[in-house]
């Protein structure tokens, strides 16, 4: 079932108030997905590769056109302590986030969580320096 055919079976919202059960491929890795695992009732992603579509302009309304695939590029953590995936669009460069499912890849979820201490935005190299030109002494502590 495409978007349009949902959209003719569904009223706006009906998302936001009803378990989704649909079952689909993954439009990335090309791996079946299914609802049941995912810890809620709302699967919005794919468990392996952690890519989900652009569909919804608010969560649950699937009202948007873009359709494009939305890759993971960060996780962040909920003030309750649940984990996040951050997504952004392929086409459209729309970010939004997204509850992180019981049974999400944790390697892959890892690996998006470190990247950011992997790929520092300078050379780890000059780590003293610029520790000393923010006023301190520049010495790593041992």
């Amino acid at each position: 079932m495409n978007r349009e055919n949902k959209r003719k079976k569904y009223e706006a919202g009906y998302y936001k108030t009803h378990p989704c059960s649909d079952s689909f491929i993954c439009k990335n890795c090309g791996r079946p997905v299914v609802p049941e695992g995912a810890g809620s009732d709302h699967r919005n992603h794919c468990p392996n590769c952690l890519v989900s579509l652009h569909v919804d302009v608010e969560p649950g309304d699937r009202e948007s056109d873009c359709g494009g695939l939305m890759d993971p590029v960060a996780v962040w953590v909920r003030k309750n302590g649940e984990w996040a995936i951050i997504h952004r669009c392929r086409r459209c460069g729309k970010l939004s986030s997204n509850r992180v499912a019981a049974d999400d890849n944790p390697m892959k979820l890892m690996s998006i969580a470190m990247k950011p201490l992997c790929l520092p935005p300078f050379p780890l190299e000059r780590i003293e320096e610029m520790t000393a030109l923010m006023a301190g002494d520049g010495k790593i502590a041992p």
